[in-house]
Protein backbone atom coordinates (compact mmCIF):
# COMPACT_ATOMS: atom_id res chain seq x y z
CA UNK A 1 0.00 0.00 0.00
CA UNK A 2 1.56 3.13 -0.97
CA UNK A 3 1.53 6.15 1.64
CA UNK A 4 0.87 8.99 -0.76
CA UNK A 5 -2.56 6.88 -2.09
CA UNK A 6 -3.73 4.39 0.21
CA UNK A 7 -5.82 1.76 -1.81
CA UNK A 8 -8.46 -0.77 0.02
CA UNK A 9 -6.76 -3.68 -1.76
CA UNK A 10 -4.98 -6.63 -1.25
CA UNK A 11 -4.00 -8.73 -4.08
CA UNK A 12 -6.54 -9.37 -6.09
CA UNK A 13 -9.40 -8.27 -3.80
CA UNK A 14 -11.07 -4.83 -3.45
CA UNK A 15 -12.09 -2.01 -5.25
CA UNK A 16 -11.25 1.61 -6.05
CA UNK A 17 -11.76 3.75 -2.84
CA UNK A 18 -14.97 5.90 -2.22
CA UNK A 19 -14.43 9.40 -3.77
CA UNK A 20 -15.50 11.32 -0.26
CA UNK A 21 -12.18 9.91 1.91
CA UNK A 22 -9.97 11.59 4.40
CA UNK A 23 -6.62 10.17 2.92
CA UNK A 24 -4.54 11.72 5.95
CA UNK A 25 -6.81 9.03 8.35
CA UNK A 26 -6.02 6.15 5.95
CA UNK A 27 -2.61 6.72 6.09
CA UNK A 28 -2.27 7.10 9.68
CA UNK A 29 -4.50 4.13 9.89
CA UNK A 30 -3.28 1.36 7.58
CA UNK A 31 -4.65 -1.51 9.47
CA UNK A 32 -8.15 -0.37 9.26
CA UNK A 33 -8.08 0.05 5.75
CA UNK A 34 -6.88 -2.93 4.74
CA UNK A 35 -7.23 -5.13 7.77
CA UNK A 36 -4.68 -8.57 8.11
CA UNK A 37 -6.56 -11.42 7.10
CA UNK A 38 -6.47 -12.50 10.95
CA UNK A 39 -8.41 -9.92 11.85
CA UNK A 40 -12.07 -11.05 12.21
CA UNK A 41 -15.64 -10.84 13.63
CA UNK A 42 -16.84 -7.55 16.04
CA UNK A 43 -14.42 -6.07 18.22
CA UNK A 44 -15.39 -2.19 19.86
CA UNK A 45 -13.14 0.08 19.20
CA UNK A 46 -10.40 0.81 20.78
CA UNK A 47 -8.58 3.73 19.81
CA UNK A 48 -9.14 7.75 19.98
CA UNK A 49 -6.28 10.48 19.41
CA UNK A 50 -6.40 13.59 21.73
CA UNK A 51 -5.73 15.38 18.61
CA UNK A 52 -9.56 14.65 17.88
CA UNK A 53 -10.70 16.09 21.05
CA UNK A 54 -11.99 19.26 22.32
CA UNK A 55 -9.60 21.51 23.75
CA UNK A 56 -9.98 24.37 26.54
CA UNK A 57 -8.05 27.15 25.71
CA UNK A 58 -7.29 29.91 28.37
CA UNK A 59 -5.14 32.81 29.67
CA UNK A 60 -2.00 30.51 30.44
CA UNK A 61 -2.67 27.40 28.96
CA UNK A 62 -4.79 24.82 26.81
CA UNK A 63 -6.62 21.10 28.24
CA UNK A 64 -8.63 18.43 26.73
CA UNK A 65 -9.11 15.08 27.48
CA UNK A 66 -10.15 11.34 26.88
CA UNK A 67 -12.63 9.92 28.53
CA UNK A 68 -15.20 7.03 28.05
CA UNK A 69 -17.80 9.75 26.40
CA UNK A 70 -14.92 9.24 23.43
CA UNK A 71 -13.98 6.17 23.98
CA UNK A 72 -17.07 4.37 25.26
CA UNK A 73 -15.07 0.28 26.46
CA UNK A 74 -12.97 2.91 28.63
CA UNK A 75 -14.92 2.78 31.33
CA UNK A 76 -11.78 2.55 34.12
CA UNK A 77 -9.91 4.97 33.21
CA UNK A 78 -9.38 8.34 31.59
CA UNK A 79 -6.64 11.01 30.32
CA UNK A 80 -5.98 14.41 30.04
CA UNK A 81 -3.47 17.00 28.33
CA UNK A 82 -2.30 19.97 30.24
CA UNK A 83 -0.01 22.65 28.66
CA UNK A 84 0.75 25.89 30.39
CA UNK A 85 3.21 28.58 29.51
CA UNK A 86 5.48 29.62 32.40
CA UNK A 87 4.20 30.88 35.69
CA UNK A 88 0.89 29.28 34.77
CA UNK A 89 -1.42 27.79 37.15
CA UNK A 90 -3.55 25.15 37.44
CA UNK A 91 -6.02 26.30 40.20
CA UNK A 92 -5.69 24.63 43.36
CA UNK A 93 -8.48 21.92 43.92
CA UNK A 94 -9.87 18.60 44.07
CA UNK A 95 -11.82 15.60 43.14
CA UNK A 96 -13.42 12.61 43.62
CA UNK A 97 -10.89 10.47 41.76
CA UNK A 98 -6.73 9.72 41.93
CA UNK A 99 -4.87 11.58 39.91
CA UNK A 100 -1.74 10.12 38.31
CA UNK A 101 0.27 12.14 36.00
CA UNK A 102 3.46 12.07 33.78
CA UNK A 103 5.36 14.86 32.54
CA UNK A 104 6.13 14.90 29.02
CA UNK A 105 8.37 18.18 29.13
CA UNK A 106 9.73 21.22 30.73
CA UNK A 107 8.84 21.37 34.61
CA UNK A 108 6.62 22.54 37.35
CA UNK A 109 5.74 22.86 41.13
CA UNK A 110 3.69 21.01 42.61
CA UNK A 111 1.87 21.05 46.13
CA UNK A 112 -1.16 19.17 48.40
CA UNK A 113 -2.52 19.20 52.21
CA UNK A 114 -4.12 16.34 53.45
CA UNK A 115 -6.67 15.50 56.03
CA UNK A 116 -4.21 16.44 59.24
CA UNK A 117 -2.28 19.84 57.54
CA UNK A 118 0.98 17.79 56.24
CA UNK A 119 1.97 19.38 53.45
CA UNK A 120 3.71 18.34 50.59
CA UNK A 121 5.70 20.70 48.29
CA UNK A 122 7.76 19.42 45.36
CA UNK A 123 9.32 20.02 41.47
CA UNK A 124 8.72 17.99 38.93
CA UNK A 125 10.80 17.57 35.65
CA UNK A 126 10.31 15.47 32.36
CA UNK A 127 10.10 11.58 33.11
CA UNK A 128 8.43 12.48 36.98
CA UNK A 129 5.38 11.65 37.95
CA UNK A 130 2.44 12.58 41.09
CA UNK A 131 -0.32 11.01 42.24
CA UNK A 132 -2.90 12.60 44.23
CA UNK A 133 -5.41 10.44 46.36
CA UNK A 134 -8.71 11.39 45.90
CA UNK A 135 -10.18 14.40 48.11
CA UNK A 136 -6.72 15.42 48.50
CA UNK A 137 -6.23 19.42 47.41
CA UNK A 138 -3.73 20.33 45.28
CA UNK A 139 -2.16 22.60 42.76
CA UNK A 140 0.36 22.75 39.70
CA UNK A 141 2.44 25.73 38.57
CA UNK A 142 4.96 25.55 35.70
CA UNK A 143 8.15 26.75 36.37
CA UNK A 144 10.52 28.97 34.04
CA UNK A 145 10.44 26.39 30.58
CA UNK A 146 6.79 25.91 31.29
CA UNK A 147 5.00 22.10 31.10
CA UNK A 148 3.19 19.57 29.16
CA UNK A 149 1.61 16.56 31.38
CA UNK A 150 -0.40 13.54 31.04
CA UNK A 151 -3.16 13.48 33.88
CA UNK A 152 -4.50 9.43 34.50
CA UNK A 153 -7.93 9.48 36.61
CA UNK A 154 -9.31 6.11 37.72
CA UNK A 155 -12.43 6.63 36.52
CA UNK A 156 -13.18 6.02 32.42
CA UNK A 157 -16.33 9.03 33.21
CA UNK A 158 -14.13 11.45 35.09
CA UNK A 159 -13.79 15.13 33.16
CA UNK A 160 -11.88 17.63 33.88
CA UNK A 161 -14.16 20.03 33.70
CA UNK A 162 -15.92 18.65 36.38
CA UNK A 163 -13.31 19.06 39.19
CA UNK A 164 -13.88 21.19 42.67
CA UNK A 165 -12.15 24.55 42.35
CA UNK A 166 -11.34 26.78 45.25
CA UNK A 167 -12.40 29.90 43.21
CA UNK A 168 -15.77 28.49 42.10
CA UNK A 169 -16.50 27.09 45.84
CA UNK A 170 -16.04 30.68 46.99
CA UNK A 171 -18.00 32.61 44.33
CA UNK A 172 -21.09 30.07 45.68
CA UNK A 173 -20.60 30.74 49.15
CA UNK A 174 -22.47 33.84 50.79
CA UNK A 175 -19.91 36.84 51.40
CA UNK A 176 -21.15 36.46 55.30
CA UNK A 177 -20.19 33.79 55.69
CA UNK A 178 -16.91 33.20 53.97
CA UNK A 179 -16.22 36.61 56.83
CA UNK A 180 -17.68 34.69 60.19
CA UNK A 181 -15.22 30.89 58.45
CA UNK A 182 -12.00 33.23 57.85
CA UNK A 183 -12.22 36.55 60.23
CA UNK A 184 -12.01 38.73 56.89
CA UNK A 185 -13.73 41.81 56.06
CA UNK A 186 -16.31 42.98 53.22
CA UNK A 187 -13.86 45.07 51.88
CA UNK A 188 -10.65 42.43 51.88
CA UNK A 189 -12.85 40.20 50.40
CA UNK A 190 -13.85 42.90 47.46
CA UNK A 191 -11.45 41.44 44.87
CA UNK A 192 -12.71 37.41 44.98
CA UNK A 193 -13.24 35.92 42.05
CA UNK A 194 -16.90 35.77 41.22
CA UNK A 195 -16.34 32.52 38.60
CA UNK A 196 -13.73 29.96 38.83
CA UNK A 197 -10.31 30.78 37.57
CA UNK A 198 -9.33 26.94 36.47
CA UNK A 199 -6.07 28.01 34.18
CA UNK A 200 -4.81 31.75 35.12
CA UNK A 201 -1.50 32.83 34.44
CA UNK A 202 0.48 33.75 36.93
CA UNK A 203 4.62 34.60 38.04
CA UNK A 204 7.42 31.72 37.92
CA UNK A 205 7.39 31.08 41.62
CA UNK A 206 10.58 31.11 43.11
CA UNK A 207 13.14 28.77 44.48
CA UNK A 208 11.97 25.54 46.02
CA UNK A 209 13.12 25.93 49.22
CA UNK A 210 11.64 29.73 49.81
CA UNK A 211 8.40 28.45 48.87
CA UNK A 212 8.21 26.00 51.01
CA UNK A 213 5.38 26.16 53.77
CA UNK A 214 6.07 24.63 56.95
CA UNK A 215 2.82 22.73 58.46
CA UNK A 216 3.06 22.08 62.47
CA UNK A 217 1.49 18.36 61.69
CA UNK A 218 4.70 18.32 59.45
CA UNK A 219 5.21 16.76 56.03
CA UNK A 220 2.97 13.71 54.44
CA UNK A 221 4.63 10.91 54.86
CA UNK A 222 4.70 9.45 51.66
CA UNK A 223 5.88 11.09 49.06
CA UNK A 224 3.51 12.07 46.13
CA UNK A 225 6.30 12.40 43.70
CA UNK A 226 8.61 9.57 42.16
CA UNK A 227 11.06 9.59 38.98
CA UNK A 228 9.79 6.85 36.69
CA UNK A 229 12.11 7.97 34.07
CA UNK A 230 15.43 7.67 36.71
CA UNK A 231 14.56 3.96 37.58
CA UNK A 232 16.62 1.58 36.27
CA UNK A 233 15.21 -0.35 33.09
CA UNK A 234 14.63 -3.96 32.76
CA UNK A 235 16.29 -4.07 29.38
CA UNK A 236 15.32 -7.30 26.75
CA UNK A 237 16.21 -7.62 23.29
CA UNK A 238 13.53 -5.16 21.92
CA UNK A 239 13.87 -2.57 24.42
CA UNK A 240 12.83 -1.51 27.55
CA UNK A 241 10.11 -1.31 30.47
CA UNK A 242 10.14 0.87 33.56
CA UNK A 243 7.26 -0.42 35.94
CA UNK A 244 5.83 1.88 38.64
CA UNK A 245 3.14 0.15 41.29
CA UNK A 246 2.67 0.68 44.82
CA UNK A 247 5.85 -1.59 44.98
CA UNK A 248 8.31 1.55 44.31
CA UNK A 249 6.06 4.15 44.87
CA UNK A 250 4.07 3.78 47.77
CA UNK A 251 1.44 6.62 47.60
CA UNK A 252 0.14 5.25 44.35
CA UNK A 253 -2.45 2.66 45.83
CA UNK A 254 -4.41 3.12 42.88
CA UNK A 255 -2.86 3.35 40.13
CA UNK A 256 0.08 1.12 38.17
CA UNK A 257 1.95 2.08 35.19
CA UNK A 258 4.49 0.72 32.96
CA UNK A 259 6.97 2.73 30.08
CA UNK A 260 7.82 1.01 27.29
CA UNK A 261 10.13 1.84 25.06
CA UNK A 262 10.58 -0.73 21.51
CA UNK A 263 13.39 -0.74 18.91
CA UNK A 264 12.62 -0.01 15.54
CA UNK A 265 11.37 -3.83 14.68
CA UNK A 266 10.53 -4.50 18.07
CA UNK A 267 7.44 -6.29 19.51
CA UNK A 268 5.94 -5.76 23.10
CA UNK A 269 5.56 -9.45 23.35
CA UNK A 270 2.07 -11.62 23.07
CA UNK A 271 0.15 -10.92 26.28
CA UNK A 272 -2.43 -10.30 28.52
CA UNK A 273 -3.71 -8.44 31.76
CA UNK A 274 -5.29 -10.89 34.56
CA UNK A 275 -6.95 -8.52 36.81
CA UNK A 276 -7.96 -5.30 35.21
CA UNK A 277 -7.78 -3.62 31.73
CA UNK A 278 -5.08 -1.63 30.61
CA UNK A 279 -5.05 2.24 29.19
CA UNK A 280 -2.68 3.36 26.62
CA UNK A 281 -1.12 6.68 25.97
CA UNK A 282 1.63 7.09 23.06
CA UNK A 283 4.02 9.12 23.93
CA UNK A 284 6.58 8.91 20.27
CA UNK A 285 6.91 6.77 17.28
CA UNK A 286 4.36 4.62 15.36
CA UNK A 287 3.00 1.33 16.32
CA UNK A 288 0.73 -1.59 15.62
CA UNK A 289 -1.60 -3.38 18.11
CA UNK A 290 -3.31 -6.71 17.57
CA UNK A 291 -5.99 -7.89 20.07
CA UNK A 292 -7.73 -10.94 20.67
CA UNK A 293 -11.27 -11.09 22.29
CA UNK A 294 -11.90 -14.57 22.22
CA UNK A 295 -14.40 -17.01 19.79
CA UNK A 296 -12.46 -15.89 16.87
CA UNK A 297 -12.63 -12.43 17.88
CA UNK A 298 -9.43 -10.03 16.62
CA UNK A 299 -8.39 -6.53 15.19
CA UNK A 300 -5.86 -4.66 14.70
CA UNK A 301 -4.95 -0.53 14.98
CA UNK A 302 -2.41 1.62 14.52
CA UNK A 303 -0.74 4.17 16.44
CA UNK A 304 0.72 7.59 16.27
CA UNK A 305 2.13 10.23 19.32
CA UNK A 306 -0.78 11.32 21.33
CA UNK A 307 -3.14 8.43 20.38
CA UNK A 308 -4.74 6.79 23.61
CA UNK A 309 -5.12 2.66 23.26
CA UNK A 310 -7.37 -0.16 25.34
CA UNK A 311 -7.18 -3.06 26.16
CA UNK A 312 -9.92 -5.15 28.00
CA UNK A 313 -9.00 -7.00 31.15
CA UNK A 314 -7.96 -10.52 29.61
CA UNK A 315 -7.80 -9.73 25.99
CA UNK A 316 -4.60 -11.18 24.57
CA UNK A 317 -2.69 -8.43 22.31
CA UNK A 318 1.14 -7.35 21.26
CA UNK A 319 2.52 -3.95 20.08
CA UNK A 320 4.57 -3.67 17.30
CA UNK A 321 7.22 -0.88 16.10
CA UNK A 322 6.45 -0.08 12.50
CA UNK A 323 8.50 3.23 12.18
CA UNK A 324 12.04 3.70 12.53
CA UNK A 325 12.65 5.28 15.29
CA UNK A 326 11.86 4.04 18.82
CA UNK A 327 8.32 3.45 19.94
CA UNK A 328 7.74 4.97 23.58
CA UNK A 329 4.01 4.90 25.72
CA UNK A 330 2.82 4.42 28.56
CA UNK A 331 0.29 1.47 29.92
CA UNK A 332 -1.88 2.15 33.16
CA UNK A 333 -4.08 0.17 35.06
CA UNK A 334 -6.41 1.02 37.78
CA UNK A 335 -4.79 -1.76 39.82
CA UNK A 336 -2.14 -1.01 42.81
CA UNK A 337 0.45 -3.77 41.38
CA UNK A 338 1.57 -4.35 37.37
CA UNK A 339 0.50 -7.59 36.21
CA UNK A 340 0.61 -9.36 32.80
CA UNK A 341 1.21 -12.89 31.54
CA UNK A 342 4.22 -13.70 29.24
CA UNK A 343 2.53 -16.03 26.80
CA UNK A 344 5.64 -17.12 26.23
CA UNK A 345 6.45 -18.04 29.29
CA UNK A 346 3.17 -19.43 30.18
CA UNK A 347 3.67 -22.29 27.16
CA UNK A 348 7.57 -22.74 28.46
CA UNK A 349 6.53 -23.77 31.91
CA UNK A 350 3.43 -25.97 31.02
CA UNK A 351 4.35 -29.67 30.26
CA UNK A 352 5.83 -28.90 26.66
CA UNK A 353 3.58 -31.94 25.49
CA UNK A 354 0.87 -30.18 26.28
CA UNK A 355 1.56 -26.92 24.23
CA UNK A 356 2.51 -29.28 21.42
CA UNK A 357 -0.54 -31.55 20.97
CA UNK A 358 -2.63 -28.37 21.60
CA UNK A 359 -1.06 -26.25 18.69
CA UNK A 360 0.28 -29.32 16.18
CA UNK A 361 3.80 -28.13 16.51
CA UNK A 362 7.20 -30.52 17.26
CA UNK A 363 7.76 -30.59 20.83
CA UNK A 364 11.01 -30.12 20.28
CA UNK A 365 10.81 -26.41 19.40
CA UNK A 366 8.59 -25.79 22.52
CA UNK A 367 11.59 -26.99 23.92
CA UNK A 368 13.47 -24.01 23.05
CA UNK A 369 11.55 -21.41 24.19
CA UNK A 370 12.70 -19.30 27.43
CA UNK A 371 10.82 -20.10 30.84
CA UNK A 372 10.91 -15.88 31.74
CA UNK A 373 9.25 -13.10 30.22
CA UNK A 374 11.14 -11.77 27.44
CA UNK A 375 8.41 -8.41 27.34
CA UNK A 376 9.73 -6.74 24.36
CA UNK A 377 11.07 -8.95 21.98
Amino acid sequence: MANSDPQPRRGDQGAPPFAGRNVELERQNPDLLVPPTTDSRLVPNLKFSFSQAHTRVEKGGWTREVTSRDLPIASQLSGVQFGLEPGAYREIHWHQQSEWAYMLSGSCRISAVDHEGRNFIEDVKAGDLWFFPQGVPHNIQALEDGAQFLLVFDDGAFSENNTFLLSDFFAHTPRHVLAKNFGWTLEQMENLPEREKYIFQGDVPPPLQQDRVVSPTGDIPRSFKHRMLAQTPQRFRGGTVRITDSTNFAASVTTAAALVEVEPGGMRELHWHPTTDEWQYYISGTGRMGVFASQAAARTFDFQAGDVGYVPFAYGHYIENTGDEPLVFLEMFRHPRFEDISVMQWMANTPHEVIADTINVQKSIVDGLPNTKQVVI
